[in-house]
C-alpha cells in the first residue's frame, strides 16, 4: 500500500502556474501553516534537466519516469508510488518515455 499522500487539508494554492519547457512540465505550488512548500505538478514526454537549489524528495504518484542525478552516470526507474531524493545545490536529469507523469515535490529542510 502506498503511504504517498493523496490529499492535502489546510493549505493555500498559488494560482499561477510554474510552466517549464514550452508547457511541458507544469506545476502548482502549495502552501502549508508550518511554512513548508510542495509543488504538485505533470511532465509530458521527453527528457528535462532541473537545478536545485534546496534539497528536494520527489514522489510519482502517477506514470513512470527515469531519473539521473547530477554529476552521476546510472539512471534509475521510477513509478507511482516511489520516490527519489536530490541535494541542494544540484540537479537531476529526468525522462518521461510515454504519457504523464504526475508527482509532488517536497522541499527538504
Amino acid at each position: 500500500m502506498s503511504t504517498l499522500a493523496t490529499r492535502f487539508d489546510g493549505v493555500a494554492v498559488l494560482t499561477k502556474a510554474n510552466v517549464y519547457f514550452d508547457g511541458n512540465v507544469v506545476s502548482h505550488t502549495v502552501l502549508f501553516a508550518d511554512g513548508s512548500k510542495k509543488t504538485l505538478g505533470l511532465i509530458r514526454p521527453g527528457s528535462y534537466f532541473f537545478g536545485t537549489a534546496a534539497a528536494e524528495r520527489m514522489e510519482i504518484i502517477a506514470g513512470a519516469c527515469r531519473v539521473t542525478l547530477k554529476d552521476q552516470s546510472a539512471t534509475q526507474a521510477y513509478g507511482a508510488g516511489t520516490a527519489f531524493d536530490v541535494a541542494a545545490n544540484s540537479g537531476f536529469t529526468i525522462e518521461v518515455e510515454s504519457g504523464l507523469c504526475e508527482y509532488i515535490c517536497s522541499f527538504l529542510p
